[in-house]
């Protein structure tokens, strides 16, 4: 195993960052992981050159895949303008903000530790973050919000040939939130499969309250989202507002596309039917067109399910509930298996 400690920036440089210190950088830290079967690129996090130093997703990325030359993930946007908060299409291209410049099944925090209690000004925390800065107006957070980051913590950071482990700490300094958060993606000997471990250690004076989720950025074989796409569920799907019947529609516990999606259509929605058990937290998405599948499971129950799509990619984020109290620790896996479509 080699370990690599990263340490906080001070205040000041931090606070000093502009939009452009806040890209990917070429040089960004990273390791290549191998099972002889998957072969996969972690970017390893890292406050100063870093691949993400964003503050909507946390920082360690498995931004790319390969099983048998078949890819899964990768850019699904053309340009990055950082005046951006989210995404936007322009003249027929995907641009997008620092906080979406990422690849992958990135995860997410979204429910920020203390935001509303924090005074104007004053900080709160972003788990996988650290410690940022309320603004002065006081404004309601926002994801596609840039957030001055006080205090990023302290990543460590253990590799070997099939497996980066992420600890990430930050101290209570006063906002009573502290916690010792690891992450460990590892690709399984002997199989298509790769495997993602949390453990949340709970080291403040204040219960950590908020929910997490994978937000999937599927990019099989580069291929569109549209027909030969079809995601499939344990349940039978139900949204309250049903997808255009032009693009896509539910049968069952299937979310099938019957149109490409041209530059500028979403097919996007909140879905439901799921039970309270970790059993529906078992999903396909398989593309006829790029030949490939993936299974995705969850050892915990949903307690939401997004679905968002554009052309050039396709997103199922499925949300996990979180709640530890001081002391105490609370740990989630996923399991991806990759796999060929017969032809």
């Amino acid at each position: 195993m080699v370990a690599r400690t990263v340490t906080a920036l001070v205040c000041g440089l931090l606070m000093a960052a502009t939009p452009l210190a806040r890209q990917p950088k070429a040089d960004a830290p990273s390791v290549a992981l191998s099972n002889g079967i998957l072969k996969a690129t972690v970017y390893l996090p890292d406050a100063q050159k870093g691949f993400y130093r964003s503050t909507r997703f946390e920082w360690g990325v498995p931004a790319a895949l390969e099983f048998k030359g078949h890819t899964f993930y990768g850019p699904w946007f053309t340009k990055h303008d950082p005046a951006i908060g989210n995404f936007e299409f322009k003249d027929g291209q995907v641009v997008v903000g620092d906080h979406n410049w990422i690849s992958g099944p990135v995860e997410e925090f979204p429910v920020p530790l203390g935001y509303d209690a924090a005074p104007a000004g004053g900080t709160f925390v972003k788990i996988g973050v650290g410690h940022l800065r309320k603004p002065a107006d006081g404004a309601a957070y926002r994801f596609s919000n840039f957030y001055d980051v006080v205090d990023p913590g302290t990543w460590v950071t253990k590799t070997s040939a099939t497996s980066a482990e992420m600890t990430h700490t930050v101290k209570d300094t006063g906002t009573g939130y502290g916690y010792d958060y690891t992450k460990v993606i590892r690709l399984v000997p002997g199989a298509p499969q790769m495997v993602i471990e949390h453990r949340l250690r709970n080291t403040g004076a204040k219960p950590l309250e908020s929910s997490t989720y994978n937000h999937n950025f599927m990019v099989m074989n580069g291929q569109p989202s549209g027909p030969g796409l079809v995601f499939t569920t344990p349940f039978a799907i139900t949204t309250a507002r049903p997808p255009d019947p032009a693009f896509a529609e539910i049968a069952g516990n299937r979310f099938v596309y019957k149109k490409e999606l041209q530059i500028g259509d979403q097919v996007a929605g909140r879905l439901e039917g799921f039970g309270p058990t970790a059993s529906d937290y078992d999903f396909r998405i398989e593309h006829a067109r790029a030949g490939t599948g993936v299974r995705i499971r969850g050892n915990r129950p949903l307690a939401s399910m997004v679905l968002w799509s554009i052309r050039p990619t396709f997103a199922i984020e499925p949300f996990v509930a979180i709640a530890v109290k001081p002391a105490e620790q609370f740990t989630w896996t996923y399991t991806y298996d990759y796999y060929e479509l017969a032809k």
